[in-house]
């Protein structure tokens, strides 16, 4: 790879800012499972980075000058509240999440009214105001990686007004199926997929998402309304994590000190751990009622097991995120009220961000639920997989794009059905050791034997086509 003709685009970049309390800026590392695994193979490469202000202490930063980082050369690329928000909150988050997670309830929504359709026109003008950056920036013949579904017209943009570029697109969550990509307004749908075949390339990290994409062009509704009946190049990469800076993390003293107080919270017994999002697609109530079932039908468990449940806030504009998040605790709540005892809670729920919490979690389960209804890969799965060290069980949804992965080691679930999970869960508590280690040692195979440099080596060769 030439670096420094290295364009890597993403609605979150590395860096960050918010205000403190006196109004001053405070730089804020990028979070998420993206920044977290490719910065470290982009740092100091001469690599450029273009990403969006999301607020206003981001556009402050870079009036100010302080959108800068010694690791790569930053474009930011400033957005006017009002657009951004239609772009972020009403089209990628409340459309297009919804619809690549097939999470619409489609008696009652989506309802694609005039106010939804000036929301499509600034997720428009959010794709062009980025693609005029890279159109304006990009040295000649460059390759430019774009990342995830808040850029999915900047394929058709940057083919219009660079076809010099070698523009690569990576989903990182699932694709729909064409029935449910059939439920968008016409005109979205045409937009959509013609902008996903203006790039050289489509990646995704599992071959059922690949086979959804493929399948919308040959779909002869979809394709009129594409423009083209071809689907563009696609290629499978699984990302992974920085496994040697995972691992230097997960042993640092902070995370020591969480080991500690998590143990305390057990008092002795099983675990059974759940580290997500609050997300609709994460499935963590079902997961309670799964635990709260294992208690029903193999009593065996009642104060031997504990649940603990690490959640933190996502998205908490949005009346749906709200409402989830307020019955992950109610479930919660309500289950520890009918089970518990004075020296036994059943879960343990814990909503807040705290990385060190969950890095220790991962070293200490003795089960570890990934339950998503649909995921388009789960690095969770993987991170857990690698860190734990207690011969730990993973009972993963078939649903998540890291089964296609870890398949052949891990417990699989269908994640709609509560009594089956409990039963697997029954079925993880009760492995002997021999299987135990032998299951956890081939997970943690499986996993490192990927890389994340080998995700972003498959997104350059795709480039190179």
């Amino acid at each position: 790879m030439a670096a420094n003709d290295c364009i890597v685009v993403s609605n979150r970049g590395p860096l960050s800012f918010r205000f403190d309390p006196d109004g001053a800026l405070v730089a804020v590392p990028g979070g998420g499972g993206l920044v977290s695994s490719i910065a470290p193979l982009l740092a100091g490469t001469g690599a450029t980075w273009v990403s969006v202000t999301m607020g206003a202490a981001d556009r402050a930063a870079v009036e100010q000058g302080r959108m800068v980082d010694d690791s790569f050369t930053l474009l930011p690329v400033a957005i006017d509240d009002e657009t951004y928000r239609s772009a972020y909150d009403v089209v990628a988050n409340t459309t297009l999440w919804y619809l690549h997670h097939h999470l619409f309830d489609l008696p009652r929504r989506p309802r694609f009214d005039r106010h939804w359709r000036l929301a499509w026109d600034g997720y428009r003008r959010y794709n062009q105001v980025v693609a005029d950056t890279v159109i304006d920036r990009a040295p000649q013949g460059s390759t430019v990686l774009v990342q995830d579904y808040h850029f999915s017209l900047l394929g058709a943009m940057l083919a219009a007004a660079r076809p010099d570029l070698r523009a690569v697109h990576f989903c990182h969550i699932p694709f729909a199926d064409p029935n449910m990509v059939r439920v968008l307004p016409e005109a979205a749908v045409g937009e959509l997929l013609a902008g996903l075949a203006g790039f050289v390339a489509c990646g995704f990290h599992a071959h059922r998402w690949e086979a959804a994409f493929r399948a919308c062009y040959a779909d002869p509704v979809l394709a009129e309304l594409a423009g083209t009946a071809t689907a563009p190049p696609s290629f499978v990469s699984s990302l992974s994590s920085d496994h040697e800076g995972l691992v230097a993390e997960a042993a640092s003293p902070e995370c020591a000190r969480s080991v500690e107080a998590l143990r305390a919270e057990a008092g002795g017994r099983r675990i059974v751990l759940r580290v997500d999002r609050v997300e609709l697609s994460k499935n963590i109530v079902r997961g309670m009622l799964a635990f709260e079932e294992l208690l029903m039908a193999y009593p065996q468990w009642r104060d031997e097991v504990v649940h603990i449940a690490l959640v933190y806030p996502s998205r908490q504009g949005l009346a749906d995120y709200l409402a989830y998040g307020a019955e992950v605790t109610h479930t919660a709540e309500r289950i520890n009220h009918a089970w518990g005892t004075p020296t036994w809670t059943p879960i343990v729920l814990h909503v807040e961000d705290d990385r060190p919490r969950s890095l220790a979690s991962l070293t200490i389960f003795d089960v570890l639920l990934v339950n998503p209804v649909r995921d388009g890969l789960n690095l969770v799965a993987k991170e857990g997989s690698l860190l734990n060290g207690a011969d730990g069980v993973l009972v993963l949804s078939h649903e998540a794009g890291a089964w296609e992965e870890l398949s052949e080691a891990a417990l699989g679930v269908n994640p709609f059905d509560v009594a089956g999970t409990a039963d697997t869960l029954h079925r993880a508590l009760s492995m002997d050791p021999a299987e135990r280690r032998a299951r956890a040692a081939r997970l943690r195979s499986l996993v490192l034997g990927r890389t994340a440099a080998d995700w972003l080596d498959d997104q350059l060769a795709a480039a190179a086509q």
